[in-house]
Order: structure tokens, then sequence, then C-alpha cells
């Protein structure tokens, strides 16, 4: 499959903006903490208001990649702009508070994983393809490959690839589970503008012994469907046109090799 090009990034963790934030050790630097979370980003006006804590962390994310690219709103709006939605753990807190309240500001919980990205599309004017995918690392890896593949055929001129992941409304769940997570568990949103290239994409069943533990992991903590952009933003930092991705998810591991992803401006992640 031919690559995308790497257009802009923009990420931010509970550690802070952009891969600079990143420690050396996330389980060190947690001290314990359980999860690590965002805070409600503060917007003006009663849209916003009613808005949940994860639809503003989406916005954000997008507005930092815009940063990163030196773009404008206008720049993606359209129909020639697709955007691709990955999360594993972001309806939760629109779930649980359906279950516990009776009812929330989403009046049907299964259409909870759709509301971030509803909220992205109307507040930037995309009106591109649209796809939701649910999962950790592996999901975001198909989204990147699910871009590629838009982009290829000429479905679109560029995609946004938006992943979120937010923990600390069900803190107490994952506690409960914790035998099924890492620690930390570390909030993230990034999102990830891809336009045409000429390199090469594949994307594979990841194959090796005893797995190690991930760098990106070791540094961010456990951010299921974040990690790959995690990854991408550490990699930037080294301005390879190589790189490779991996991401494991409930027993599933991938592998996503990405030639000549090197942006054609100079990298930096907002």
């Amino acid at each position: 499959m031919r690559a995308p090009s790497l257009r802009a990034l923009g990420f931010v963790s509970a550690w802070g903006p952009g891969a600079q934030a990143l420690p050396a050790d996330a389980r060190q630097a947690a001290a314990g903490r359980p999860v690590l979370s965002l805070e409600r980003p503060e917007r003006a006006g009663d849209r916003y208001r009613r808005a949940t804590r994860e639809c503003l962390l989406g916005l954000t994310a997008v507005e930092r990649m815009l940063e990163d690219a030196s773009a404008t709103r206008a720049d993606i709006a359209g129909e020639r702009t697709a955007l691709i939605y990955v999360t594993a753990a972001a309806y939760g807190p629109s779930n649980l508070a359906f279950i516990e309240r009776g009812g929330s500001g989403i009046h049907f919980a299964y259409t909870a994983p759709a509301v971030v990205p509803a909220e992205v599309a109307i507040e930037f004017g995309v009106t591109g393809p649209y796809t939701i995918l649910l999962g950790g690392a592996p999901a975001t890896l198909r989204a990147i490959a699910h871009a590629a593949s838009l982009l290829q055929d000429g479905a679109c001129d560029r995609a946004l690839v938006l992943a979120l992941e937010v923990f600390e409304e069900c803190a107490a769940l994952y506690a409960r589970g914790r035998r099924l997570l890492g620690a930390p568990l570390v909030e993230a949103a990034g999102c990830l503008w891809l336009e045409p290239g000429q390199g090469e994409l594949v994307l594979d069943r990841a194959r090796g012994g005893r797995v190690r533990m991930d760098p990106t992991r070791r540094r961010l903590g456990e951010s299921l469907s974040c990690e790959p952009l995690a990854g991408l933003a550490l990699a930037r930092e080294r301005a390879t046109g190589r790189l490779e991705l991996r991401g494991a998810w409930r027993g599933e591991r991938l592998r996503l090799t990405w030639t000549e992803a090197r942006p054609t401006s100079p990298a930096r992640v907002a």
C-alpha cells in the first residue's frame, strides 16, 4: 500500500503537551498513582459548557495539530477531509453516567462512541469519509492503514486520525480489572494529519518470541489507542524517514512499517 505523508501531529497527555513532556519511565514518574488525568479544557460558550470532557479534549487535539501544521480551520473543512476516530475507553464516562443516573447528555448509550468525532466534525466543518474504530493500539494502526487506503484511492485529499482515551471517571472499574491493563493509565488525545505520499505502508502481525516492554509505553504509560500516536511523536523527534509502530491489545499484536514518513516541513509536535 502507498504510504501517506505526515503533514502534522498534535498530541497531549496527562504528562503535558507533546513528546517532550513524556518522562523516561512512566511507572516511576507516576509514583504509585493508578490513573493520570487531563483537566477539562476551559471554553466559553453554552455549547461547550454542555460538551463532555472527552469531546473538549478531542477539539484540543485537533487544534494542536493545526498549530503544528501552521494551518487554519478552513484548511481541513469540507468533504475532501476524512475523519477516522479510535478509542477503547473514551465512551466509558457517558455509558457510566447513563447507567448510574438513568440518563446523561447522551440519550442512547450505544451512540456514545460517535459523540467525540461528531463534535469534532461539527466544530471544524469536516464532512468527508467518516469511520469509528474501537480498540487499543492495533485499532489505531488499522486507522492509519485505512487512511492510507482512502488517500490512495482518491476518496479524500487529507485524512485525520484522531485517538483519545480518558480513564478518570471509570477508575474504580479499571481498578477491579487491574490484571487486564498496565499501570499507570494515562489519559491522552492525539490527532494525525495525513496526505498522499510516495512511500510504502505495510500492516501485518507482529512476530517474535517473548514480548519486551514497548519503549513508547515505557515512557507514556498505558494509553491504549493513543500509544501509536505517542510513538509517532517520539519518532518525529528523531526525524527518521522510516519507522515501525507496534500495538498489542487483548492478545493481538500488529506491526505497521512506514517508509518515507518524514514530513515536508521541520518536525515538531504541538
